[in-house]
């Protein structure tokens, strides 16, 4: 944005870190988020700080992320074995450090606190007030949409996040949502003042994220001892119930059953590692593969960098986004940039992000019966296949990360101008 007032952000990120490996533990589509939007923003001139909890000893204060954007390692209770449940036990000493690490800086130095999830948000609305700059929040998730649509075995959010997340509502200049539907939540479920809620969809690197030629996708199987004729089912993301990898497994022990000429053809690669309540019973989904006697078809995969997970899209003849909840759906957009059709649920952002019948199809319900035939209409029809995947490429063009960046850019002058309105006298 040319001319812009804002030259340096505080980003805060305090359950997870940046630099963390998306797919595993609290990492996921956050991470990628506030990689993505700091990178964009430093490439426009302006300087980023992002906060985070350092999780070990051997971590350097600083890192640089990248020219512009600095990743600092904040001490707050022990490094290691902390859930995020324990967390808001450390928010003050985390509050502290970061109040401490602005000090040792010229007044005014920062020109907008950008926090993640209500964690940082609770932080954030503290050095607002204290450093007298505007806070602009993102929810990434909400306690009151989790609730609604619990996964089985799943553990609700508790009262300390919804009253936590009520104060960020209240304390934030301006709320980030990634979709017209979040916004909605924001209002109706928080009472946040329209006015003070923006959307801004999240993005996908085409650089990374691109469609391939078919001999670049054969290649990309041949590399992962993919037949080249193989169904190639994927699932990517953290594993646990929020994200329901089981119901794919149960919709595929569905498809071999009414469709068991397909068996011999079929691969179903699960990419990610255990999170979230996921980490109570880490081998639960591989004991559940074998319960449904479809182990020759799984294929379980530790998470893998970005330009990797590109490559297992590229394999996949779709993409399955099974969750209960997303507030965007950002493995649905990478997988759509990938040319990879997408089967995802009819639930939060992927209702935004996938074009039911144009680049994929969403399904309603949870039930192996429903996911199982959405996966045979599109596995075993190679015409609607090529006719997805062509519109997954046209949809996926309609989100871009220097788009974001630019307006979360004018959001932060949004942000400037309602806190200098709020703080002129009246009369």
């Amino acid at each position: 944005m040319a001319g812009s007032l804002i030259g340096r952000v505080a980003m805060i990120s305090l359950h997870t870190s940046p630099l963390d490996q998306p797919g595993t533990g609290d990492a996921g589509g956050m991470n990628v988020y506030v990689v993505e939007v700091a990178r964009r923003l430093a490439a426009r001139g302006i300087e980023v700080d992002v906060f985070t909890r350092a999780t070990s000893s051997r971590l350097d204060p600083v890192v640089p992320l990248c020219d512009g954007v600095a990743v600092h390692h904040v001490p707050a209770g022990p490094f290691e074995g902390l859930t995020k449940q324990e967390l808001p036990g450390q928010l003050c000493v985390f509050a502290r450090e970061v109040l401490r690490a602005e000090a040792a800086k010229p007044a005014g130095h920062f020109d907008v606190v950008h926090s993640h999830y209500w964690l940082s948000g609770q932080v954030g609305a503290l050095a607002r007030d204290r450093w007298g700059v505007p806070l602009v929040h993102s929810m990434h998730t909400m306690a009151k949409v989790k609730n609604t649509a619990l996964a089985v075995g799943d553990t609700p959010e508790p009262p300390a996040r919804l009253i936590g997340e009520q104060q960020v509502v209240e304390a934030a200049d301006v709320l980030i949502a990634n979709t017209d539907l979040e916004a909605h939540q924001l209002i109706d479920l928080y009472d946040a003042q329209p006015a003070r809620v923006q959307v801004v969809h999240p993005g996908v690197d085409t650089d990374v994220f691109r469609a391939r030629t078919d001999a670049e996708r054969a290649e990309a199987r041949r590399q992962r001892d993919l037949p080249q004729d193989a169904l190639v089912l994927l699932f990517a993301g953290r594993i646990q119930p929020l994200k329901a990898p089981d119901v794919l497994l149960r919709a595929v022990a569905e498809l071999v059953a009414r469709r068991p000429d397909l068996r011999p053809r079929l691969v179903v690669p699960v990419v990610g590692g255990p999170s979230g309540s996921g980490l109570e019973r880490p081998t639960a989904l591989a004991n559940l593969a074998t319960e449904l006697g479809i182990t020759d078809v799984v294929r379980f995969v530790p998470p893998v960098p970005q330009h990797e997970l590109a490559g297992w899209y590229s394999a996949a003849t779709l993409v399955a986004v099974p969750s209960y909840n997303e507030s965007f759906g950002l493995v649905a957009a990478e997988a759509q940039a990938c040319g990879a059709p997408v089967v995802a649920a009819a639930v939060g952002g992927l209702t935004t992000v996938v074009d039911d019948g144009n680049s994929g199809l969403l399904v309603d319900t949870h039930q192996p019966h429903d996911w199982a035939a959405a996966l045979e209409k599109v596995a075993g029809d190679p015409g609607l296949r090529d006719r997805l995947a062509a519109g997954a490429l046209v949809q996926a063009e309609r989100f871009s990360w220097d788009a974001t960046a630019e307006r979360t850019l004018s959001v932060y002058e949004r942000a400037r101008s309602l806190m200098r309105q709020a703080n002129q006298p009246v009369g």
